[in-house]
């Protein structure tokens, strides 16, 4: 008979094949359907080791893989909010919250405990590895936007103010990589993938 540990690991692994049903707002780059969030968070692993080079000196990359992989794993029971919800993401934190607690209490203590703490450390944007994690997470819609002509954007109604506010942690994060965003972001203007920021009314004197 298995021990009640490898009955709990089991338990989780089975568990977590649900996020592969949680769809997000992002398409693949054929446009052929939305991207589900295992896929996202396959997708920004990888990212991690192939951009390693443009990581803060000092980064633990295989930390930030851990990171990344398990970052959207509440979106199992919190779903996946979409970053512009701006109702939706008045309730986030606590939904995600309620999710971390069932989730990782279906593992042993110690490892439910050292993955919660990587899941908190990840939210939290502190050290290095957190912002570089966020950093890509952050890139990585906004590539798939530039490839389906800005399919999401154009959904809702997103002006380029909007990206470059969404994209900052980019730049403390891997900083590196902020001229790229400045770069996308400004080639989707011109294609008119990304509508322009609202210019300021003119002050009469």
């Amino acid at each position: 008979m298995p021990s009640n540990r490898l009955v709990q690991q089991i338990a989780f692994i089975v568990e977590i094949d649900k996020l592969k049903q949680i769809l997000r707002q992002t398409l693949l780059t054929n446009a052929s359907r939305q991207e589900n969030s295992a896929e996202h968070s396959w997708h920004i692993a990888l990212m991690a080791i192939v951009l390693a080079e443009y990581a803060p000196a000092g980064v633990n990359l295989l930390h930030a893989v851990k990171l990344l992989l398990l970052h959207d794993l509440v979106e199992i029971d919190a779903g996946d909010t979409f970053c512009y919800d701006l109702s939706g993401n008045q309730s986030k934190a606590g939904r995600e919250l309620a999710a971390a607690d069932r989730l990782f209490g279906l593992l042993p203590p110690d490892q439910g405990t050292e993955l919660r703490s990587l899941w908190e450390e990840f939210e939290a944007q502190v050290t290095p590895e957190a912002k570089f994690a966020v950093a890509l997470d952050r890139l990585q819609p906004i590539l798939n936007n530039q490839q389906t002509g800005g399919a999401s954007w154009k959904k809702h109604g997103i002006r380029a103010d909007q990206v470059l506010w969404r994209m900052q942690p980019v730049q403390e994060g891997a900083p590196e990589l902020w001229p790229l965003v400045e770069q996308i972001v400004a080639d989707c203007v011109a294609a008119g993938y990304l509508q322009q920021a609202p210019q300021a009314e003119s002050v009469s004197t």
